[in-house]
C-alpha cells in the first residue's frame, strides 16, 4: 500500500511533463491561426479612387529602393488633403510597407501607409502591448471589379465573432479615409486623433492575399509587430513581444501552484509514516516551489508595467499569494520543537495557510488564462492537471481513513452491572 501511495501522490508529475509537451513542443502555429482580423461589416465606409497607372515595379524591393519611395510625389494621385501634406516623415517599417505620418497640434496625426500590392488586403493595427486582441486598425483593399475599400477593424478577442468591423478605438477625424493603388504600391490614408501626444507605439502590419468577402477578411498570410518610436521617426525591430513573456509568466505559475506546491502538501500529509525523509522532501519540493513562484510574480509585475494591463483581481491574489508563501517560509525557520507547548499553534497555522495559499494559487491560474485569452491547450492542460491532483488527493484521503480504521482498536468499555 505504501507504493501504492507513493506512486498516486506523484503521478502528477507525469501529468505535468504530458502538458509541457503538448504546449511548448507543438508547431507554433497558434498566432497564424488566432491572430487575425476577421469580422462582418454592416456597411461601406470608404472613399472610391480609382486605381492610376503609375510607376511601375516589382513586388520585391531592396534597402535603396524602400528608400526612394520616400521621395515619390503623391500630390498627383492622393486625394485632398491627404495629397498637400509637408514635412510628412517617412520610414521604411518592414518588407516593402512604409510609413508615412504628420503630427500636428492637439494630438492629430496624419498616416499613410504604403505597401507593394497585388490583391487582397493591407492593413495597420495600433495596439497597446503588441498583441492583435484588443487593437485597432485599418484595412484598405480593392475588389475584384477594382472598388476601392478602407475600414476601421476592433479586434475584441480571438473568435471571429469578437472581430468588428466599422468599430475599434481610433478616434477618426471627419476627413475620410482614402485608399488608392498607384503603380505596384497601395497606399492607405487616415487621420486620428490621440488623447495624449504619440510616441512609442506598438504597430502590427499585417496583409493577406485573398479577397475580403463581405468585409470577412482571410486570414493574414505574415504579419508583425514593430515598436515605432513617433518622436524619432524609427521602428525598432527589436521590439520584444510580451506574448512570449505572457507565456512564460503562466508556465511559471502552473509549475509553481499547479504541480510542485500541490505534490509538496500532499507529501506532508500522506509520508508521514516515513519520518524524516517526508520532511525534507517536503522543504525542498516547497522551497523550489517558491522560487517558481516568486519569479512568476516578478515576470508579472514587470508584464504589468510593460503593457499597462489592467487586471486588478489577478494581480491583487497574486501579491496575496506571494504573502502567505513568504509567511510560509518564514515559518519554516520558527518551527518549534515537538515537545514544545506553541507547536499545535504552529501545526494549525502552517497547515492552513498552506490550504489557503494552495486554493488562491490554483484560482489565479485561471484567471491569468481566461485574462491572457489563452488557448484551449491550456485551459485542457491545467484542468486536466487540477483534477488529477484533486482525484489523487481524494484517494489518498479514503485509503489514509480506511487504514487508520482497520489498525486503530475498538474503544473498550465496561458495562454497569445490573442492580
Amino acid at each position: 500500500m505504501a507504493n501504492s501511495l507513493r506512486f498516486r501522490a506523484f503521478r502528477p508529475v507525469i501529468v505535468f511533463s504530458f502538458c509541457f509537451l503538448v504546449i511548448f513542443l507543438r508547431p507554433n502555429v497558434s498566432s497564424a491561426t488566432r491572430d487575425k482580423y476577421r469580422g462582418p461589416g454592416p456597411h461601406d465606409d470608404y472613399v472610391h479612387v480609382t486605381a492610376l497607372d503609375g510607376e511601375s515595379g516589382g513586388a520585391t524591393l531592396g534597402v535603396d529602393g524602400r528608400s526612394e519611395l520616400c521621395n515619390i510625389d503623391m500630390s498627383s494621385f492622393l486625394p485632398p488633403p491627404y495629397n498637400n501634406i509637408s514635412g510628412m516623415v517617412c520610414s521604411p517599417v518592414w518588407n516593402n510597407f512604409i510609413l508615412r505620418y504628420h503630427k500636428r497640434e492637439e494630438n492629430l496625426v496624419t498616416f499613410i501607409l504604403s505597401a507593394v500590392y497585388t490583391t487582397g488586403w493591407v492593413g495597420m493595427g495600433f495596439s497597446k502591448d503588441g498583441m492583435m486582441t484588443g487593437s485597432s486598425a485599418m484595412v484598405g483593399w480593392f475588389n475584384k471589379e477594382g472598388h476601392a475599400r478602407i475600414k476601421q477593424y476592433y479586434l475584441q478577442g480571438s473568435r471571429p465573432s469578437q472581430v468588428i468591423a466599422d468599430a475599434g478605438e481610433l478616434d477618426l477625424t471627419k476627413v475620410p479615409p482614402a485608399v488608392v493603388l498607384y503603380g505596384p504600391m497601395i497606399y492607405l490614408a487616415f487621420q486620428a486623433k490621440f488623447e495624449k501626444p504619440l510616441t512609442r507605439q506598438p504597430i502590427i502590419l499585417a496583409f493577406g492575399t485573398k479577397y475580403p468577402r463581405h468585409h470577412h477578411l482571410s486570414i493574414h498570410d505574415d504579419k508583425t509587430t514593430v515598436l515605432f518610436d513617433f518622436s524619432a521617426g524609427s521602428a525598432s525591430s527589436g521590439y520584444a513581444n510580451p506574448g512570449q513573456m505572457k507565456k512564460n509568466h503562466g508556465i511559471l505559475g502552473i509549475f509553481a501552484w499547479g504541480l510542485l506546491l500541490p505534490v509538496g502538501a500532499i507529501v506532508a500529509r500522506y509520508m508521514k509514516h516515513k519520518d524524516p525523509l517526508w520532511y525534507y522532501i517536503h522543504a525542498g519540493i516547497q522551497f523550489v516551489g517558491f522560487i517558481f513562484g516568486l519569479a512568476t510574480v516578478v515576470l508579472g509585475q514587470q508584464l504589468y508595467s510593460k503593457i499597462n494591463a489592467s487586471i486588478p483581481a489577478h494581480r491583487s491574489i497574486g501579491i496575496f499569494v506571494l504573502t502567505l508563501s513568504i509567511l510560509q517560509i518564514l515559518a519554516f525557520f520558527l518551527r518549534p520543537k515537538k515537545d514544545a507547548k506553541i507547536r499545535k499553534y504552529w501545526n494549525w497555522y502552517h497547515g492552513w495557510f498552506g490550504r489557503i495559499a494552495l486554493f488562491f494559487g490554483a484560482l489565479n491560474v485561471v484567471l491569468g488564462i481566461h485574462a491572457g485569452s489563452a488557448g484551449m491547450a491550456w485551459k485542457i492542460c491545467y484542468g486536466f492537471l487540477i483534477s488529477t491532483i484533486l482525484v489523487t488527493v481524494v484517494i489518498l484521503e479514503t485509503l489514509s481513513w480506511m487504514w487508520k480504521s482497520e489498525t486503530t482498536p475498538p474503544a473498550s468499555f465496561q458495562m454497569n452491572p445490573i442492580s
